[in-house]
């Protein structure tokens, strides 16, 4: 297992070097600056200002140049300063990440929480009136845009009922509710109709159907065996989601103001802030890599039949 978890860090290093300059790449595509973004639109800043500032910040040398520069830089722990606030990297994205720690924390607990007990009920009711009803409830919750659920629970909870602040105002529980609700709502409809399938699939299998001619109860047997079995795919959804989550979602973020590490993303795309794209990005590839590596070591655990990919000499 230590030879597999050593293979799979190493196998970070060439993703990180890919992805980071691929978006290196596709932000100079863009065809602008940070310093485009600042006095482009200023018509009293002289044309020397502007250059000697690009010139300052590097922004006038080749592409390959300033990426190369950039990634020595990171490989040593330095990931540079902001071109718009001026402030260390590595200082405003850890400042942004505790937001988004516990919106990930709270909209993983609530997913959990609602899509599983639901998606187990559809299943052991399968072909009721309930399973209907909890098919009928995800179809629409997994039709709606996040963009416009949040919108909904905006106009409901806080400008009709006046529960919630319609904007976060700085990192607390209430602050957190809506933008919660806005992530669990999709996940949850979209889980239950995977936990449904799964736990189907498994009800239908040969153990099962000798287990009841043996006389064992039908919840023991759903508890002990068809749920276990059923983990692997619930854990591969929760690793997706925990992935993105942790990314940041921006849409969300943006709309409730939730000062978290999806929006300064947005933000740092917008003004082409190129140092603060790039630890997002790395950011995005670290915890994708080591997201895939804990499921599949929990898979392992799970079920000690499924081999880890350890190549041997």
């Amino acid at each position: 297992m230590h030879k597999y978890i050593i293979q799979r860090l190493l196998q970070l290093i060439p993703v990180l070097i890919g992805i980071t300059f691929l978006s290196f790449a596709m932000m100079r595509i863009a065809g602008s600056d940070a310093i485009t973004e600042l006095y482009g639109d200023k018509g009293a800043v002289s044309q020397e200002i502007i250059d000697a500032k690009r010139a300052e910040l590097g922004l006038d040398k080749p592409f390959l140049t300033q990426y190369v520069t950039w990634l020595g830089r990171m490989l040593r722990g330095d990931m540079g300063t902001s071109y718009v606030s001026g402030l260390d990297v590595w200082a405003t994205f850890a400042s942004k990440l505790p937001a988004t720690l516990l919106l990930t924390v709270l909209s993983i607990l609530a997913t959990v929480v609602i899509s599983i007990p639901l998606g187990i009920l559809a299943a052991v009711c399968r072909g009721r009136a309930v399973d209907y009803i909890l098919r009928f409830i995800s179809f629409i919750g997994n039709s709606l845009p996040n963009f416009f659920v949040a919108l909904l629970l905006m106009h409901l909870l806080s400008i009709r009922l006046k529960l919630l602040p319609v904007l976060s105002n700085g990192i607390s529980l209430r602050s957190a509710l809506m933008p919660t609700m806005t992530l669990a709502i999709a996940m949850s409809s979209k889980y239950m109709r995977q936990v449904r399938a799964a736990v189907l699939e498994e009800l239908q299998k040969d153990y099962v159907t000798g287990a009841k001619a043996r006389g064992v109860r039908s919840r023991v047997t759903l508890w002990n065996s068809v749920i276990r079995s059923s983990m692997l795919t619930i854990i591969t959804l929760l690793a997706l989601s925990i992935g993105s989550l942790l990314g940041g979602t921006a849409i969300i973020e943006s709309i409730f103001m939730w000062d978290g590490v999806g929006k300064m993303a947005v933000d740092a795309i917008t003004m082409r802030d190129y140092p603060l794209i790039q630890a997002y990005v790395v950011w995005m590839a670290v915890i994708y890599v080591l997201v895939n590596l804990v499921t599949d070591l929990v898979y392992h655990l799970l079920d000690p039949r499924i081999r880890l990919g350890v190549t041997s000499e």
